[in-house]
């Protein structure tokens, strides 16, 4: 799976597993290109907005609740 096809998936559900955030650290060590970059600013951009939220942190937050 490309950072791309991570991304659309991401928005279409409005969520980003921690295994698709983990892939997505690891497609992001490589040599990146445009449309990678502009893909994570989007993914970033909707996180940011509350547009796609993200297991990681509803987990991290279930903890420091408890």
């Amino acid at each position: 799976m490309e950072i791309r096809d991570i991304v659309q998936q991401a928005l279409t559900t409005g969520y980003l597993s921690v295994a698709a955030e983990n892939q997505l650290r690891q497609l992001l060590r490589c040599k990146l290109n445009a449309d990678d970059l502009n893909s994570f600013w989007t993914l970033q951009n909707a996180v940011m907005t509350g547009c796609v939220k993200q297991e990681s942190r509803e987990l991290q937050n279930m903890t420091q609740t408890d």
